[in-house]
């Protein structure tokens, strides 16, 4: 009677377990935003589920390889299953920023032509298994025919260079598509720090990171030296690591309140587009303003935007984004901003320091972080909140 050999898999070692140990919480998360999504319909939460799900997926193949999958099961079919889906990456990372920057978003069916090519490959990939299959011998071996003489030696290295090509066209996509939301929000609302969403500009640089790292490493072993599997372990474990804060900030971030936004106003972004002389209506409405910021401080409001203050001053929003523009070449960001920094100053000359930090007298004055604060003070004054204090003490 032969002696069993003992199973190996699976082995958990410095190299699998980490992995192993990340990719399960991915799919935690994962699984987490997919029940948001039924629960409140948030088709960003759907994307990103996606997106975190597939991006953990592709850690699977090395997972279970440093885990002696393959060298327990020698004739293992598992090959034709891990199937990469980085061609689905791309208009993922696309999608995810347009449903949250997009007024109203709603994913509409001629959206899914971005998702042909993932759609081809998956139907490919399947279809040289069922040919593979019914070959004799195939239950002998790890890989059939087609997988080897077509797959391996042609179609993956040519799929390999779309994905990069395709991965960089739409990373370009995206980040256009955030910097033109992220300027296009200093026009409507007087405090952006929680709608340019930092965490937006983060997840756009992890990804891109990631690209980079992988193009890098795909060079380095093509062209320079043969990478051992331990040392493409890295770009694995970074993506795993990645793909952990990714799940954390995408779920605990509320980033569906900016899907209802409104930027239907037209506004005058260039300084070319504003008149070398103001007509009489313009400078009836610019008088009118002042005297209401002034009155009214509306500015105290943190949450204070274009659409609010012009129900306040009973002035059409065109007008009012016109006015701001035009007649104050400002905008409404910074002009509202310059009311709420003009209002600190006026604290810290009556000596409200000595009842109030600084950050408090910030937020008496309608900021609504210390980021926020720091950033706009030293860009209208030229100087630090803090400079400026002492600069006050000195005097």
């Amino acid at each position: 009677m032969p002696i069993p050999i003992p199973l190996e898999f699976p082995s958990f070692n410095i190299y699998s377990t980490p992995l192993l140990i990340l990719v399960l919480q991915a799919f935690i998360f994962a699984s987490l935003l997919l029940v948001r999504y039924f629960k409140k319909k948030y088709i960003s939460a759907l994307i990103l589920s996606v997106l975190i799900f597939i991006t953990g997926y592709h850690r699977t193949t090395y997972t279970i390889g440093f885990m002696d999958w393959y060298d327990t099961y020698r004739n293992t079919k598992i090959n034709y299953w891990l199937i990469a889906l980085s061609l689905a990456i791309g208009p993922l990372l696309y999608f995810y920023v347009k449903s949250i920057t997009t007024s109203n978003f709603k994913f509409r069916k001629k959206d899914l032509i971005h998702f042909i090519p993932v759609t081809i490959y998956v139907v490919y990939r399947i279809s040289i298994f069922i040919y593979d299959a019914s070959l004799p011998g195939f239950s002998e071996t790890q890989n059939g025919y087609l997988k080897v003489f077509l797959d391996e030696k042609y179609v993956s290295p040519l799929i390999g260079i779309v994905e990069n090509l395709q991965m960089l066209l739409y990373l370009a996509f995206t980040i256009q598509l955030y910097y033109i939301y992220r300027k296009k929000i200093q026009h409507f609302f007087s405090n952006t720090y929680s709608l340019e969403l930092n965490w937006i500009r983060n997840f756009l640089f992890i990804y891109s990171f990631l690209f980079l790292y992988s193009v890098f490493q795909g060079v380095i072993g093509s062209v320079i030296t043969d990478l051992h599997w331990t040392q493409r372990w890295w770009y694995h474990f970074f993506t795993a690591v990645a793909i952990i804060y990714i799940g954390i900030k995408g779920y605990f971030t509320d980033t569906n309140k900016l899907n209802n936004l409104n930027f239907s106003v037209a506004v005058k972004e260039d300084i070319a587009d504003i008149p070398n002389e103001l007509s009489e209506d313009l400078i009836k409405s610019k008088k009118r303003i002042e005297g209401f910021m002034v009155d009214k401080k509306p500015f105290l409001n943190p949450d204070l935007n274009l659409t609010e203050l012009s129900k306040m001053l009973k002035m059409p929003a065109p007008v009012l984004s016109d006015t701001i523009n035009s007649a104050f070449e400002k905008n409404f960001n910074d002009f509202i901003n310059s009311y709420r920094v003009k209002a600190v100053q006026d604290m810290l000359k009556e000596g409200k320091q000595q009842q109030l930090s600084l950050l408090g007298i910030a937020y008496e004055c309608g900021f609504n972080s210390k980021a926020t604060f720091n950033r706009v003070f030293k860009k209208l004054t030229s100087t630090s909140p803090s400079q400026y204090v002492a600069m006050q003490n000195k005097s």
